[in-house]
Formats: structure tokens, C-alpha cells, sequence
């Protein structure tokens, strides 16, 4: 449009001049003026043709702009969503750092409690242990003086020693030796009784008290927590004294001698053997608790 006003104001001009100086004729004028019609026309044309393009590359221009800014807006509500996603990452990391603290906190506290009851249990086993030596020393005493259980003792009567309220007796040398020995043993002097009665059984190795003395040469050893050497003692007594009454003594604490070893195969071996070969006996009865504690 601002061509064909600049070109309309031209041909005034031209027009005006040429009447101005009434150089031209009326035909000349005429002429001109056709001319300057159909140029007229021809850019008239020109700019309609023109005209939809410039209004399409406006448009085009219009949604680029639009597009521009929907993909500004696009990355703005982006890069706020992913500062939220990092305030929400970092959120989540404390909140798995303190978990992470909780947990190492139990643990902390499961494995005290695990070394209090590994303690608790290693006290309660050594007070077993204790238990089980004064049981044992106080089933003696009674029998030694007449007034444990009458229906089958813990440890039988020992020959060769006078039961209370007995007769005095004259005593042989064998048997003044033997109840010399089992003095020192009832003094929990066991290195000085195992002696005794190992000299006992030189001189008596085959006599109705050597199976005792062989006996309580074991008893010595268990005692002081020699439990490897209590069981080779108390093997003694079952091979070279099997018609003995101390063989089923022998075998339980062989068992028992395997148990604070921590040898539970072997221990369950030997007490089954026990509740097998003497059933109805003290000896089998804590046999079988001893099983039941083993399983």
C-alpha cells in the first residue's frame, strides 16, 4: 500500500509539472495518465498478491511467538518441578540417613544384649557346674555317713570305710591304706589323693577296693577340670573292672566329662549307653536329664 500512494503522489507530481510549464497536449496528458492507470493497476496486483503472504508470515510469526513462549513457560514450570523433585530428594536421603542411624542403633543394642545373654548363659553354666560338684559331694557325704536316700544312693557306700554307727573294726593294711587316700580326697586334696590311690593300686591292683581307687583317681582329674584325663581314668574302670559297681559311676561321668568338653556326640553316646546297660538306676535317670539338656 505505501508503494501505490508513492506512486500516485509521483504521477500528481509529474501531472502537476506538466501542466505547470504547458509543455504537454490534452492526448499527451491522457496518454500518460493510461500509463500511469495500468502501472498503477500492475503494483495494485503486485500488492494483492503479496499482501496474503505477509499476512501468513505474520501469523506464522504470531504462533512462533506463541510457541516461543509456551516453551519458556514449558521450561520454567520444568526447572521449578526439578528444584522440588531436589528439595523432595534431599528429603528423602535424611529421612533414609535416620533410618539408617535407627538401625545401627538396634544393632548396637541387639549385639549388647547378645554379649549380656552370652554372659548371662556362660554364669548360669558355671553355677550348673558348681551345682553339680556339691550335688555330687553332698550325695557322697550322705551316703559316707548313712543318711542319703535309702532306695539306690549316687555314690555307693564305699568299701573299706566303716559306715557311721558302725562297730569298729580292725582294719588290714590294704584297707588302712585305701581309707588313707579317701580322706585326702574328702579334703578336696586331689593331686595328694590321685597319688595315694595310684600307690594303693600298685601295691592292690586287683582287690574288691581297686575299682574304687581307680574310680576316684578320675573323680581327682574331674575335680580340677582335667577332663581329658578323667576320661581315660574312667575307661579304666570300665575295662579292667567290668563286674565292678563303679562302671555305671564311671560311664556317667565319662558322659559328663564330654559334656564340659563341649563334645555333645560323644557325651550322647556314652549317657544312652548308661540308660541302656543300667536302667532303673540313679545313674540312667541323670542320664536322661542330661539328654534333654543336650537337645
Amino acid at each position: 500500500m505505501r508503494l501505490v500512494g508513492r506512486f500516485a503522489a509521483l504521477t500528481l507530481a509529474v501531472f502537476a509539472t506538466a501542466t505547470l510549464f504547458g509543455c504537454a497536449t490534452t492526448d499527451d496528458l491522457r496518454f500518460l495518465r493510461r500509463d500511469m492507470e495500468q502501472k498503477i493497476g500492475a503494483v495494485d496486483e503486485k500488492v494483492a498478491a503479496v499482501e496474503p503472504k505477509i499476512l501468513a508470515v505474520k501469523d506464522e510469526s504470531e504462533l512462533l511467538r506463541k510457541d516461543v513462549q509456551a516453551n519458556r513457560d514449558a521450561l520454567a514450570l520444568a526447572r521449578k518441578n526439578q528444584a522440588n523433585a531436589g528439595a523432595d530428594i534431599g528429603d528423602l536421603r535424611d529421612a533414609v540417613q535416620q533410618v539408617r542411624g535407627g538401625i545401627d542403633g538396634l544393632r548396637k543394642e541387639i549385639s549388647n544384649s547378645a554379649a549380656q545373654t552370652k554372659k548371662r548363659d556362660e554364669e548360669l553354666k558355671e553355677l550348673r557346674d558348681k551345682l553339680e560338684g556339691l550335688s555330687f559331694r553332698i550325695s557322697f557325704l550322705e551316703n559316707f555317713l548313712g543318711i542319703g536316700k535309702k532306695e539306690e544312693p549316687t555314690e555307693p557306700q564305699e568299701k573299706g570305710v566303716a559306715p557311721a554307727g558302725a562297730k569298729d573294726k580292725p582294719k588290714t593294711d590294704k584297707e588302712s591304706l585305701y581309707a588313707a587316700a579317701y580322706e585326702v580326697f574328702k579334703e578336696a586334696k586331689y593331686d595328694k589323693a590321685r597319688i595315694d590311690f595310684q600307690a594303693f593300686l600298685k601295691q592292690y591292683p586287683d582287690t574288691e577296693l581297686s575299682d574304687n581307687a581307680q574310680f576316684w583317681i578320675g573323680e581327682c582329674y574331674y575335680f580340677e577340670n582335667k577332663f581329658e584325663k578323667a576320661i581315660l581314668e574312667y575307661e579304666k574302670v570300665v575295662k579292667s573292672y567290668p563286674e565292678g559297681d563303679k562302671v555305671p559311676y564311671a560311664l556317667l561321668k565319662q558322659g559328663l566329662s564330654f559334656l564340659k568338653l563341649g563334645d555333645k556326640s560323644s557325651a550322647r553316646l556314652i549317657l544312652q549307653q548308661v540308660i541302656k546297660d543300667f536302667p532303673n538306676t540313679n545313674q540312667a535317670r541323670i542320664a536322661r536329664s542330661k539328654l534333654v539338656e543336650i537337645k
